[in-house]
């Protein structure tokens, strides 16, 4: 048994969907059944403009295991744009 665990977070940034690009300005985050994916939890992004209504969506879901990579990988990078100087 799981309880959903799940934060939603003010975002900016942009995502494409079936129409094309939009703004992002919420994130959600949570671990919970998917709708898809063949595990029985997984960790699930929506990223959203919810003033576009559910056409401007994103939806990911991943296993523990891809969301740990993806989530170091995304520290990494930043990590290095920073060093670089191109994150001031």
């Amino acid at each position: 048994m799981c309880t959903m665990i799940a934060k939603q977070i003010e975002i900016e940034g942009s995502g494409k969907g079936t129409q094309g690009w939009f703004p992002v300005r919420q994130a959600s985050v949570s671990y919970d059944h998917p709708f898809h994916f063949a595990d029985e939890h997984a960790l699930n992004l929506d990223f959203v403009d919810e003033s576009q209504g559910p056409g401007a969506r994103v939806a990911v879901e991943l296993s523990a295991e891809a969301a740990r990579s993806l989530a170091n990988a995304i520290l990494e990078v930043l990590a290095q744009a920073e060093a670089s100087g191109v994150i001031v």
